[in-house]
């Protein structure tokens, strides 16, 4: 048994492509689509960023127009990075995954692969629109309406059936623990998705439906849905990245397999749970608010059992780190990891939640997962496939991937810094109080004290962009066959 699972451990390491292996002819056509998606919809989403984090720190910036306000461009944002952005990432890495680590093509074929992709980006299209044009549920997450929900049902379904499909034709007798992963992180999403989606459209020829959810019921769906879509859609979705991409690079097997298995098991199961702890000192009953907290707590353990597997796999690897900048995208990814994880079920205990709640602290600590973690990994996976999906020797130019990564490292810790320093004081000011027991200071007060913070933030977003619209240009040119005369290239070249 453990030479077994040690044999599929080390599965990861090895490349199976093309006419090798078992003549697998493996379906790459919509993988190296869902690539360019990834690319194209993380700048989307990093530059509307942008605009609405200068919009804060600039309220003129709110040009009187309904369709470019803060309250319509956030939505855009958070669903052009998380679903659009993050949502390619996973659907491309998923489909390249799965063929290599079971040895079989793609179910269906390119036909369900090009279908999947294209219906995937009409769902992102249908719901930016409705997003600008005011056409939502008008809920905590501003969710598109039902006709955009219905069509996404119909792509997932798909996306489920062409994943286990190829997992059932497998020649590998061991389904790799990547593969696992994707498979909570599709079946969970689905589940989230309708329940939460639950609605009755006024009219088939409207746009406009009622939830079936109202009142204190609707708030603890919608936070059993939006913690896990954390949970599973940037949590799972992402650990399946991790678990196949750094042994890769690495060229190392996985650090302890019996421990991803731990890790897989205990996440899904306590991640499911956690979702109250949003809801602390609100009309939630206070027994469901404890709960939440307590699996919030609990998710500290396989939460750091898997970053610790994801690093640890370095073993014996330790130098490439100085000399691979892609692997340094991976491994700090898995860090941020580590650091959101433990900074999560912090603010979930109720006394750190009455000061952190609300709060811009939660902004810092939202994005240090998206992108330290979501951003960084897809970065590091992009950068692995680009080459072998395009047939190129090498990417352009390592030189360019280290340019992004320290650009994009000082954007993430101007982000993260000035939010945890703007949210602390947010906090802190709202409970300050006079001799007289009077609140000491106004609200628009305490917005004059942020507006530097909102300054700083906005600055660590466009660097942050900066990085992605390097790592275009070099992925453009590693498409094309081109090559920088740099790294080993150049310093294999004989002194004259």
């Amino acid at each position: 048994m453990g030479s077994h699972l040690w044999g599929a451990a080390y599965m990861a390491v090895s490349e199976t492509r093309g006419l090798g292996q078992g003549e697998v002819i493996y379906e790459e056509s919509s993988v190296r689509l869902f690539t360019i998606a990834t690319v194209f919809w993380g700048l989307v989403g990093f530059l509307v960023g942008v605009v609405i984090a200068l919009q804060l720190a600039f309220p003129l910036l709110n040009l009187d127009l309904p369709w470019t306000t803060f309250g319509r461009l956030r939505p855009v944002h958070t669903s052009a990075v998380v679903f659009a952005f993050g949502g390619n990432a996973l659907l491309g890495t998923s489909l390249y995954v799965v063929q290599r680590t079971c040895r079989a093509r793609l179910f269906g074929g390119a036909l369900a692969g090009g279908f999947l992709f294209w219906g995937y980006q009409l769902f992102i299209v249908l719901a930016a629109s409705g997003y600008v044009l005011g056409v939502t549920q008008s809920r905590e997450y501003a969710e598109p309406e039902w006709y955009v929900d219905i069509w996404l049902t119909l792509v997932w379904v798909l996306y489920l059936v062409v994943f286990v499909g190829t997992i059932i034709k497998r020649k590998e007798p061991h389904i790799y623990v990547a593969n696992w992963f994707y498979l909570a992180f599709i079946v969970t999403v689905a589940m989230l998705h309708i329940v939460n989606n639950l609605a009755v459209p006024v009219s088939w020829t409207g746009a406009k439906s009622y939830s079936l959810f109202a009142g204190v019921q609707d708030a603890m769906t919608q936070w059993w849905y939006g913690h896990n879509a954390v949970g599973f859609f940037l949590t799972a979705g992402f650990l399946g990245i991790m678990y196949y991409f750094i042994p890769k690079q690495a060229e190392r097997p996985v650090y302890s397999y019996r421990l991803s298995i731990i890790h897989f098991w205990s996440l899904t199961f306590l991640y499911i749970w956690a979702g109250p702890h949003h809801l602390h000192y609100t009309a939630l009953p206070d027994w469901a608010q404890t709960l939440g907290m307590t699996f919030s707590l609990m998710l500290w353990m396989p939460s750091w059992g898997g970053m610790i597997n994801g690093i640890m796999t370095l073993s014996g690897a330790w130098d490439k780190l100085r000399t691979d900048p892609i692997l340094r995208f991976l491994v700090v990814a898995v860090a941020f990891y580590g650091m959101s994880t433990f900074e999560g079920p912090l603010m979930s205990i109720k006394t750190v939640n009455a000061l952190s709640h609300y709060t811009d602290w939660t902004i810092g600590h939202v994005h240090s997962g998206a992108l330290g973690w979501v951003a960084f990994v897809s970065f590091g996976a992009v950068y692995f496939l680009v080459p072998r999906l395009w047939g190129a020797s090498r990417l352009y130019s390592e030189k360019l991937v280290n340019y992004h990564f320290w650009i994009a490292t000082l954007g993430i810790v101007l982000y993260i810094t000035s939010m945890w320093v703007s949210g602390i004081m947010q906090g802190v000011m709202w409970r300050t109080y006079d001799s007289l027991g009077f609140l000491q200071y106004s609200f628009v007060e305490t917005v004059q004290e942020m507006h530097i913070y909102y300054v700083i933030r906005a600055l660590g977003g466009v660097l942050f962009l900066a990085g992605a619209l390097i790592m275009t240009y070099n992925l453009w040119r590693t498409a094309r066959g081109e090559v920088a005369a740099e790294g080993p290239a150049a310093a294999a070249q004989p002194a004259e």
